[in-house]
């Protein structure tokens, strides 16, 4: 039996969306039997990947976003693409605090919040092309509460 499961989804590139990115990778993520903390990690790094493509990759302008999701056993797999402006300097933009949008309020954690929630998050960019976040979550692995 295989008990790998798959999906892909596209939206267009406008702020309702977020919600609707959120519910459909829950919805998804079931399978696994997350508990509800679990669930809520995923959520939010899922809103924040698609929050950062429809603010900073499509500026608020219209473009597609696309998610992949991949379960294998209890782990996740997500894939959230833009063809957007891209990431000029992908390590510049994932330290805390940094961002490219100050005049909109915006906390610049989006991808800190992203690698405290999931269990790997990579970034991948061409500026002027687009950008793919890849995030990895083992569901049900106890971690430690002290490190």
């Amino acid at each position: 039996m295989n008990n790998t499961n798959e999906m892909v989804v596209e939206f267009s590139s406008v702020a309702s969306n977020e919600r609707f990115a959120r519910m459909v990778v829950a919805a998804f993520l079931t399978s696994t039997n997350p508990t509800l903390e679990e669930v809520s990690d995923v959520k939010t790094a899922v809103s924040e990947a698609v929050t950062n493509s429809i603010i900073h990759g499509y500026e608020s302008k219209d473009g597609m976003i696309r998610i992949k999701a991949v379960v294998k056993g209890r782990s996740i797999y997500l894939e959230i693409t833009d063809e957007g402006v891209g990431i000029e300097d992908v390590k510049k933009a994932m330290e805390p605090l940094y961002t490219t949008k100050p005049q909109e309020d915006r906390s610049g954690m989006g991808f800190a919040f992203m690698e405290a929630f999931m269990d790997k998050v990579v970034v991948e960019s061409t500026y002027g092309k687009g950008t793919v976040v890849k995030m990895w979550k083992e569901i049900g692995v106890i971690k430690p509460q002290f490190e």
